[in-house]
């Protein structure tokens, strides 16, 4: 039930009023009232403050909701009178009205609706106190509407009405959200009735109030009073459950905490209006599970939900977690009235380290050989009550005493939690057989305030030393002599020997050569006496910076026998046994050298004093090497090779060179140094290395290469004779005398006149010089003699050129021979030439122009007897006499 402010009179003694319907309803049974007292602010006034003058049964809150704090009965409510007043709080100014409580009715009429009046602009005289007042716009008080209504709809909430309505007719209509803007179709307005009703339950969790605005206009839609603005406040009701933000809590406490020690906070939240009894929610603890020590170990703040304990005696290795049931109530914790919900809370006890560990046994045994490391000798166990696999129960092992020299270790085992007693230096037999150790066992975190160690906590290690067959040692390993080199063979150097450690066995060393790279070396098998079997050379590739090792062994007579190996490093002190050689062995220099001269140095295998400074000299022998070159001393190592002259023709010199080293006993050598000399371009750089190389062979190579150049070339002029001399005979015609006569006395029948050698079809252009041949140009008709029959139409003949002829083949000789000998890279030995050119012509006459007998007698035809056997009988005929 909502007070509804029916007008604000102003009089010269009040400027706010409050005013309360005369009938006000209450149900008994719910909690809180439907009632709402409310201000209307007249113009005056600040801050309002409400007091009840029933406070032990009813309750006021700041917004004029009324709550009743206990159940009552319908004789009660009569004689139970409700002042509520209000002051304000600026100038202390308080007002007062009276409620009455009534239980509520059920109403099977329609009852009457509660009327909100457009106010009126006009302004009217009172009577009372001939005071003229003007009525004033209204501000509406809230109309409360309670959430999830059950009762029938469309439910009626107020009428509006105008002053104008009574002179013509009005339209009503309300805007806002829940009228006409979504959400559409909450509230609805009668257009001319006013009434402004709710179609259906509200939800106050989705929305708590509406905000409407209410309209009258006339028929022709013209406004007749200003807009009033309705606020409709949704009522929450506990229609909600508290609900944990979680259904299991998780939460530890370490074990042996002190009572108020806080382990964790549950969260529950509702639904409902948390300003309202339906909001607020109260906590509880429900039951515990174990209940050991004691059911109650733990308590909840009922207003925030912190869990602490309130007992002593947490102990995980009793009881390792706790179970609580946790119930959450609104209405303030009300068991009657309000809602509860529950969730679950585990309590896990956490480990501290109120458990030291405690050895199994007090004394533990074992036994190890000697010589061996990282070998485990015993194990040690222990039991730890505390939480495995954590630094309380993690044990860490100290050896305290039987150990001075550190020879024994204690690691832990991460998953059984024993101690390894562990070798971690070598163990003699022969030292100690026996050792006895002190083992402590802790924790890897201290013990919690108030534990002390037991007796347990500390054990005894008996280690037994077993007694093995070890190995004989070298002393001094590896053994150092210094020797000269070039000691003979049979040479005593040393005595290697071996010791056995084994003092308690009755045992024979045998030596034996393991590594000896250069084979220089012999052991005697049971002395350990060394001699040399070669002779030992510095300079030999197995010395390594003048130090030459070998490898012995020594095997005792033990089962199984055992063995130990020996280095003897022998330095080789240097002596003057090696000649000094010139460096480099090759260089190259250009016939005109500039400089004329280039360093040189020498090579010696031995050592200072006996190598360099060196002295450098030239053979006396061959006798152009001193005439031609100079040889000087730079330094002690340096000296330069120049050449005399100022030009030396291409090829390879040998320049014999002696050095004498300055060892006690000078060594001196001959070396040969190999200087390339060639013709260079203007960069100094060599031009004929493949003519240089070709130089350079031995004389019986270049012997070797001309014959056989001479026999090929002999080969090939042969075949050539012998091809041209096939193809004469395959043509030639037949013989005029008889077959059975001697063929080189046969006349070969012509059967046509031609005009002597010039006249024949030879390519001679073969036979010229060749740089009168143009090989381009095209063969231009040859001159034939006037009484010569052609052959053939239009025969070629052999080039005639227009150039002047180079006269002679003498003379062309002669001029090949005279340029090979001005040509400065020409070889330096005759070669071969050979010429294809033939002449100008023939000193013998024409055979064509031989006359008959009769007239050419005066002619001398004997130099045909010069020419061969088938030219002889020419010479009898024409040449001989008239017989």
């Amino acid at each position: 039930m909502s007070v509804c402010l029916s007008e604000c009179l102003l009089t010269v003694f009040l400027s706010l009023s409050l005013v309360a319907s005369a009938s006000i309803s209450c149900s008994v049974s719910s909690l809180p009232l439907s009632l709402t007292v409310k201000f209307v602010n007249c113009g005056q006034g600040g801050l309002v403050q409400f007091e009840c003058s029933n406070p032990s049964d009813f309750r006021i809150e700041a917004d004029g909701v009324v709550y009743a704090l206990r159940p009552f009965t319908v004789s009660t409510l009569r004689a139970v009178p409700l002042v509520i007043v209000a002051r304000d709080e600026t100038n202390q100014q308080q007002w007062q009205t009276q409620v009455r409580l009534t239980p509520p009715i059920e109403h099977h009429e329609e009852q009457g609706t509660h009327q909100i009046w457009f106010p009126s602009r006009q302004t009217d005289s009172s009577s009372v106190g001939q005071l003229k007042r003007m009525k004033r716009d209204w501000v509406i008080p809230p109309i409360n509407v309670p959430e999830n209504s059950r009762g029938e709809f469309p439910q009626d909430l107020v009428r509006i009405r105008s002053d104008n309505d009574k002179n013509r007719s009005l339209r009503y209509s309300v805007t806002g959200p829940g009228a006409d803007q979504p959400p559409t179709g909450i509230f609805i307005i009668h257009p001319i009735s006013g009434e402004l009703s709710v179609m259906k339950p509200l939800d106050r969790e989705h929305i708590s109030n509406f905000h409407l605005r209410a309209h009258a206009v006339d028929l022709n839609g013209n406004q007749v009073e200003s807009p009033i603005d309705i606020v409709i406040n949704v009522i929450d009701m506990n229609d909600n459950r508290p609900e944990f933000i979680h259904q299991i809590w998780n939460g530890t406490i370490p074990e042996g905490s002190k009572p108020g020690t806080f382990v964790m906070t549950v969260t529950s939240v509702d639904k409902d209006d948390p300003k309202t009894a339906n909001g607020m929610l109260r906590y509880k603890i429900v039951s515990q599970n174990p209940e050991s020590p004691t059911s109650n170990m733990f308590t909840i703040n009922n207003k925030t939900g912190g869990i602490i304990t309130v007992a002593a005696g947490l102990d995980r290795e009793k009881v390792p977690q706790y179970t609580l049931i946790i119930q959450a109530t609104d209405m303030e914790g009300n068991p009657m009235y309000g809602l509860s919900n529950t969730a679950t809370a585990v309590i896990k006890v956490t480990d501290i380290n109120d458990n030291p560990p405690e050895f199994t046994a007090e004394t533990f045994f074992g036994e190890v050989p000697e010589n061996r490391v990282n070998v485990i000798v015993a194990n040690l166990t222990v039991t730890d009550k505390d939480q495995p696999n954590t630094p309380a129960w993690n044990t860490v092992y100290k050896i305290t005493g039987g150990d001075p020299t550190g020879r024994f270790s204690v690691p832990t085992d991460p998953t059984t939690n024993e101690g390894l007693v562990t070798v971690v230096k070598p163990i003699d037999y022969e030292i100690s057989r026996t050792y006895v150790l002190t083992v402590v066992a802790v924790n890897e975190v201290s013990l919690a305030r108030g534990i002390h160690s037991p007796r347990q906590s500390t054990a005894t290690v008996s280690i037994r030393v077993i007694d093995v067959n070890e190995s004989p040692n070298f002393e001094p390993n590896p053994k150092l002599i210094k020797l000269e080199e070039g000691m003979q063979p049979e040479s005593a150097l040393t005595t290697f020997t071996a010791q056995d450690p084994d003092r308690f066995m009755q045992q024979t060393i045998r030596y034996t050569r393991l590594s000896d790279p250069a084979n220089w070396l012999r052991i005697d098998p049971n002395t350990g006496h060394i001699t040399t079997i070669a002779v030992l050379d510095r300079e030999s590739p197995y010395v390594k910076d003048n130090m030459y090792s070998a490898t012995f062994l020594a095997s005792d007579s033990g089962i199984p026998p055992a063995s130990g190996t020996g280095t003897l490093q022998i330095f080789l002190l240097d002596i003057n046994d090696n000649a000094p050689h010139v460096y480099p062995q090759e260089t190259e220099m250009c016939e005109k050298p500039e400089p004329n001269g280039f360093n040189i140095t020498a090579l010696d295998g031995d050592l200072s004093p006996n190598a360099g400074p060196f002295a450098f000299e030239l053979a006396n022998r061959p006798s152009d090497i001193q005439r031609n070159w100079t040889i000087t001393r730079l330094s002690g190592d340096f000296a330069q090779l120049s050449l005399k002259i100022g030009f030396l023709e291409s090829g390879i010199y040998e320049i014999p060179i002696i050095i004498t080293d300055s060892g006690n006993l000078p060594m001196s050598n001959t070396s040969y140094l190999r200087v390339k000399v060639c013709q260079c371009d203007h960069n100094g750089d060599c031009t004929d290395q493949q003519h240089i190389v070709a130089a350079g062979l031995g004389t019986g190579a270049i012997i070797a290469i001309l014959l056989c150049i001479i026999i090929l070339l002999i080969l090939v002029l042969l075949f050539v004779v012998w091809m041209k001399r096939r193809d004469k005979e395959r043509q030639a015609k037949q013989l005029l005398i008889d077959p059975e006569d001697d063929v080189r006395d046969n006349i070969l029948k012509y059967d046509e006149e031609g005009g002597g050698e010039e006249d024949q079809d030879y390519d001679l252009s073969q036979l010229q010089q060749p740089d009168t041949i143009e090989p381009d140009a095209i063969k231009p008709v040859g001159i034939r003699r006037m009484d010569e029959r052609p052959l053939h139409p239009e025969p070629q003949y052999p080039i005639r050129s227009a150039a002047p002829h180079p006269g002679d083949i003498g003379d062309f000789i002669n001029e090949g021979l005279k340029a090979a000998d001005n040509d400065p890279t020409a070889p330096p030995y005759d070669s071969l030439l050979v010429f294809d050119y033939e002449g100008s012509g023939s000193t013998a006459g024409s055979l064509s122009s031989l006359n008959s007998s009769s007239s050419g007698g005066d002619q001398d035809y004997d130099y045909l007897n010069d020419w061969g056997p088938r030219f002889r009988k020419l010479a009898d005929m024409y040449g001989g006499s008239d017989d």
